[in-house]
This record gives structure tokens, sequence and C-alpha cells, in this order.
């Protein structure tokens, strides 16, 4: 499925650059936790490294993109239920305890990558029960000169139809996937202090200012990619 994952990257004429500490080849029971911009997320993190994502269930019907991910185990959930919150952290919870690696988005929805949403503790309780490791990761569409690409984003009324002829329309488009170093859950205090550290080094990546300025600010200029 990670060969799937590339594929699709391929096809869409998207370049793949992985950065920093990515998991190892041995480590079991591991949460990548990353921002949220658009459907290619799931695919960008799978394509470095196999995830199991928690995703909502409509992305089964997707073309193309809903198979690949069906296929690739992502751990689907009805948000209109709500307690189908509480049966997706169990299950979670297996996963991880099987050694697999799971993905999620905190935030819960999509940005234009401008701003980081905060992040729903809830979700790292299954990292917290299982003393996982977790790998935030930044994510950043970017043109060929380095600058963002807000069109990537999955956003307000776009379908997904639209949004993959916005993604094709691109030249030249570039996934930068940073991973920052991973948190040992077994020396937090809980999954509060997991999710707050984990955004705060994923702000820190996407160099956004600190919780409490308006969001989407710059901490300081754009730098050039490296």
């Amino acid at each position: 499925m990670q060969w799937w994952s590339r594929k699709l990257l391929r096809l869409l004429g998207v370049t793949l650059h992985v950065e920093g500490p990515v998991p190892r080849a041995r480590e079991r029971s591991v949460m990548i936790a990353a921002n949220h911009i658009s459907w290619l997320d799931i695919f960008v993190v799978d394509a470095a490294w196999p995830t199991r994502f928690v995703a909502k269930s409509e992305i089964r019907d997707w073309p193309v993109a809903g198979w690949i991910a069906e296929r690739a185990g992502t751990l689907f959930i009805r948000r209109e239920r709500r307690r189908d919150a509480a049966r997706m952290n169990e299950r979670v919870h297996q996963v991880l305890a099987e050694g697999d690696c799971v993905g999620l988005f905190p935030e819960g929805t999509t940005t234009l990558g401008d701003r980081l949403l905060k992040f729903h503790s809830s979700l790292f309780e299954p990292a917290i029960a299982n003393a996982a490791r977790v790998h935030p990761a930044a994510i950043r569409y970017e043109h060929a000169d380095g600058a963002p690409c807000p069109d990537v984003a999955y956003v307000d009324e776009l379908s997904f139809m639209e949004s993959m002829a916005r993604v094709i329309a691109q030249r030249g488009l570039v996934a930068r996937l940073v991973f920052a170093e991973p948190i040992d859950c077994a020396s937090v205090a809980g999954r509060r202090e997991a999710a707050a550290t984990a955004h705060e080094r994923i702000a820190s990546l996407l160099r956004l200012a600190p919780a409490g300025n308006p969001p989407g600010r710059p901490a300081d200029p754009p730098a050039a990619p490296p």
C-alpha cells in the first residue's frame, strides 16, 4: 500500500520531500500526528512511512484514493455518531498494541496551512495507554520556488473531484513532510501534555506563532526551503 501511495503522488505530479527523524524500522507502537491541509495528507505520510490513519468514513467513496486508503488499513470513523469516537479509540489502542503505526490529524479538520488549530487531546489517549512514541509531523505544500501552494487545501465547499482537479493543475508541486523529535508517552504526564507538546513542535516546524497569538501569523519571515 505504501507503493500505491507513492504511485498516486507520482500520477498527480507531486514530489515528496521527507526531512527529520522518521520512525525507526523496528520501532513498535508508533503514532504520527500531523497538521491537516488536504485529502493528500494521508498519502503523503503513508508514502513516507506505512501508516494506518484514522479518517472519516466518507473517504471510502473517493475515486482511486478511497480504494487505496481502505486497502492501507485506514480506520474509518463515522463522525455523525457520537459513540463511534469511543469505539475508534479502542480500535486504535488495539492497533498500537499490535505494533502498527497509526496516523491522525489532531485538529479534526483541514486548514489552508497558514494556522494550526487546537489539538483534540482525547485522540492521544491510546498512545498514552500503550506507552507509544508520538512522532509530530508538519505537512506543507509548495510550488517549485518554495512558495506555499494554498490551492491544494481541501477546504470550504470544494468537492473531492474539484479539489483533485486543482491538484492536477499545479506544476512542480512539492509535498514537504518534516518530522520533529518524537514524544515518549511513557514519560509524559498524560494525553494533554502529549497533545500540547506535539502542537508546539509542529507549530515550530511550520514557523507559526505560539498559542495565544492570532492564528496563522508567522513568528518570523518565512525562510527559504532547506
